[in-house]
């Protein structure tokens, strides 16, 4: 599958390749306030966690993975949009509901690209009859990202504790039904 550019924006399937790009994202506290505490990532768990993760789950062909996003005109690497089967990790996946996910530097946040990005690929993967969702999860207290999912037409389903290999936390679950 290929996502083509949007208006600002241009996208291409992340790679083990780009575990430097990855590390730099995250390294910012501000970005990691609502995924681990605000504690920077190491290149140590960027290659033996992240990209093994990222590797489990990237499918070209089903356009799952991590969408690297780029300014079309600067070609400046701004953050990620993620595609994968929801419950991917905990042993209740599905593939008919993808979870989208984002992760963007902070100098861009309020110029609407994380929206941007995340409604473009949204729209772009709706066309397969295979899906029938999309969902996404935050932090309780994470209204941008929240603001992002009604943005893409999702609805809040429930507040729970998310539970994960990597930790769990009190979250939210929005879902956009397509069918």
């Amino acid at each position: 599958m290929n996502i083509t550019n949007s208006k600002r924006l241009s996208f291409r399937l992340m790679s083990e390749k780009d575990a430097q790009l990855l590390f730099e994202l995250d390294q910012d506290p501000a970005v990691m306030k609502y995924i681990n505490g605000a504690k920077p990532t190491s290149m140590h768990d960027i290659n033996n966690v992240f990209i093994p993760r990222l590797n489990s789950y990237t499918s070209q062909v089903d356009g799952w993975g991590l969408w690297q996003v780029n300014i079309t005109e600067t070609k400046q690497f701004i953050g990620w949009i993620l595609v994968r089967p929801m419950g991917f990790f905990n042993n209740e996946r599905n593939d008919k509901d993808l979870e989208l996910g984002w992760r963007f530097k902070q100098s861009t946040w309020g110029k609407g690209y994380a929206s941007e990005a995340a409604i473009h690929i949204a729209d772009t993967l709706s066309d397969n009859q295979n899906i029938e969702a999309f969902s996404a999860i935050a932090a309780i207290d994470n209204l941008a990202s929240i603001g992002i999912m009604k943005k893409l037409g999702m609805r809040s389903i429930k507040e729970y504790t998310h539970r994960d290999p990597l930790g769990d936390m009190e979250a939210v679950l929005y879902r956009k039904n397509l069918r």
